[in-house]
């Protein structure tokens, strides 16, 4: 069961499509695993479209509608989208690894933890981290956002407890150690506007090249 959720700012800039793209995939991710956090965006949606009917009509160019309907003429219709196959990584999160888990070029950052940093637009960054179970990563605070989604496996800190489909968001008020639980290594989704502020000498020396 999915404790951990959204908040209704994410979700409205999500609708809106104001938000990194780095949050964006979080945010699909999440949603395409938490029924009622995809049930709040489709409100959030409603009433997007709501807003957008009452708004005044702004003229077209003249010959605007037959330009786009020569456009739709001329292209060949796409094809069906295969079913997606079960894995561990939802659909959102699979066009931008290219696959699922086994894809993942994963690389090592310290004490058995892996991160794989993945291709989005500048303004905030995505990374997959992997962490084997009893783990620790060292403590450390934020100079922004940073929205950790769980993909396998849990992590506790200070705060609660996080397991598949939660979403722990941490703030500049927040400086935790977060440690996988024993079994399954703990696979997570991290997305920062910002980078993190850690307290040990060695994490920050390795800060610049690991892109944390």
């Amino acid at each position: 069961m999915i404790r951990h959720h959204l908040s209704d700012a994410l979700l409205t800039g999500y609708s809106a499509g104001t938000l990194p793209e780095a949050f964006s995939l979080l945010v699909a991710t999440h949603v395409s695993l938490c029924d009622e956090c995809r049930a709040r965006l489709a409100a959030l949606d409603a009433v997007g479209g709501a807003l957008l009917d009452r708004q005044e009509a702004v003229p077209m160019a003249e010959g605007a509608l037959s330009a786009t309907l020569a456009r739709i003429s001329g292209t060949a219709p796409e094809a069906r989208p295969a079913a997606p196959a079960p894995g561990l990584f939802p659909e959102p999160l699979r066009a931008y690894v290219g696959g699922d888990a086994g894809a993942v070029r994963w690389r090592p950052v310290g004490g058995g933890v892996r991160q794989a940093i993945l291709p989005t637009a500048a303004g905030a960054s995505a990374r997959l981290l992997y962490i084997p179970g009893g783990t620790a990563v060292p403590d450390h605070g934020h100079r922004g956002t940073e929205l950790t989604l769980v993909l396998q496996g849990a992590f506790r800190d200070e705060t609660d407890r996080f397991a598949r489909g939660d979403v722990e968001t941490a703030d500049e008020a927040l400086e935790h150690t977060p440690i996988a639980e024993a079994g399954d290594p703990c696979i997570c989704l991290a997305v920062t506007d910002a980078p993190l502020r850690f307290n040990g000498l060695i994490p920050r020396l390795l800060q610049p090249f690991l892109k944390i």
